[in-house]
Parts: structure tokens; sequence; C-alpha cells
């Protein structure tokens, strides 16, 4: 898939190996109160919510505690009001770097994310200066195990854009609308999707070929993704397989 980073497969695959599933659910439940709070708690009405909703369930959140996270978007219950918020910034071989965050303080958040930036060779950006760089895509996986061509096939006629893989598994592509519309069809047709979200992908990539400027943006993305209030990060990084192996290690 062309700009495809493989920066997410790298950082669950560490989530997994730190045992930070409290920090995936924490998430997880975020995005499901603020789809909630912006789109009503009707799933089939809130596309966004559907996603946000698929996405906890493959990350194995329970049930009650995704109904609980509805209810307190919607204010049926009470909770704190998570506002969503976007920084973009430079890293080392300037990379450049989106992060979508989910905060209870602008203040506090954007002061922390900075600090991050800065402790780790990189540097915020002016709103807009980066953001060009990427554009928002539905991101459907699916099993390495599964038959390429099925996946293509089905995909394609439900308004699929790309498939590749990325080592771990089939990545295919959507229009950030069509995610749930591909994800049913291929469940539909026999083929269950590990993961369905919406990403921020970058239109081209940056070659960062030596090995300790590419550790050093991965620590910067690994340091900015573990911070409590950051749902995602997003890089244009092309790295190497083996450093990126090597970084998981």
């Amino acid at each position: 898939m062309s700009g495809h980073s493989k920066w997410a497969t790298t950082k669950y695959r560490k989530g997994a190996q730190d045992k930070a599933r409290a920090k995936i659910f924490a998430k997880c439940i975020r995005q499901i109160e603020v789809a909630a709070r912006e789109g009503g708690g009707d799933l089939d009405a809130n596309a966004t919510l559907r996603t946000a909703y698929q996405k906890a369930r493959s990350a194995s959140v329970p049930m009650d505690t995704i109904e609980k996270a509805i209810k307190r978007g919607t204010g049926e219950l009470e909770g704190v009001r998570y506002e969503a918020i976007n920084y973009e910034g430079y890293g080392p071989a300037g990379v450049a770097v989106m992060v979508e965050t989910l905060s209870d303080n602008r203040n506090r958040t954007g002061s922390e994310i900075r600090n991050l930036f800065n402790k780790n060779g990189g540097n915020m950006a002016e709103p807009g200066a980066v953001s060009w760089q990427f554009e928002r895509k539905g991101i459907v996986t699916v099993p390495l195990t599964a038959d390429e061509d099925a996946i293509m096939e089905v995909a394609m006629e439900a308004g699929a854009e790309d498939l590749s893989s990325n080592g771990e598994a089939w990545v295919v592509t959507s229009a950030p609308g069509d995610a749930d519309v591909v994800r049913k069809a291929l469940e539909e047709a026999g083929i269950s999707p590990v993961s369905v979200d919406l990403s921020l992908e970058p239109t081209s990539l940056v070659a960062v070929p030596d090995e300790g400027e590419a550790k050093r943006v991965l620590r910067l993305l690994e340091a900015i993704d573990d911070h409590d209030d950051v749902q995602a990060v997003h890089a244009n990084a092309d790295i190497a397989d083996e450093v990126l192996a090597a970084f998981e290690g």
C-alpha cells in the first residue's frame, strides 16, 4: 500500500510485549465517549462510533465497559469531557509527525507533547505545517492466512482503494466512510478482519537509511505514543524492516 507506515504495526506489537492492555482499553474508551457525544449513541446512525466500537471489540474491551462509555458520551452517565486535539511536528531526519489526542486539559497536553518532541530530537510545528502530508483513510486488517485474491475481489467491490501486506497482516485501505462497508463485506464473505480503524496515512515517505537516526525517530514516536492522552501517532518515516525488528527486540 503506497504510503502506509509500519509504525502502527510496531507500536501495537510493543504494546502487547509491554502488557499495555489497560492503556489500549483507555484509548478505545475515550474514542467511544467522544464519538457518542458528537454523533449520538446509535451505532447504526453514527459511523464514527461504529468504527470506535469495532476497534474496542477487536481489542477485547468488555461490552459492559463499551456501553458505559457510550452512556457517558451521550450524557446518561457522568464523565470527563474530552476534546480532540491534533499536534504537528518534525522528528529526527526531517520526519513529519502527526499526533492525535483526546484531552480534558488542552494546555497541559500541549505542553507535555511539546516537551516530548524537544526531549527526543524533534520540534513542534504550527498547525497546518505537517498535516498536508497526510490524509485520513479507513484501515481494515485481515490475517495473512486469508486468500489475497479473495480479499482483493471482495474489498474492491465494497469500495476499497488498495490492498497490501505489512508483514503481519493484509491491509485494506479505503475512504474513511467506506471502512465499515468493507468490513461487513469481508465478514459476509467469510473473511474475518482483525481490526478496523481510521488512520492518517502519509501521502509520501521520507527514507531514513541511517540506523542511528531511525532509532531516534522510533524513540520519539514511542515516547509520544506512551502519553496517556495520545490516541495515535503517525509518521512518514520509511524505516528498514531489520531496524524495526531490532528496535522491538
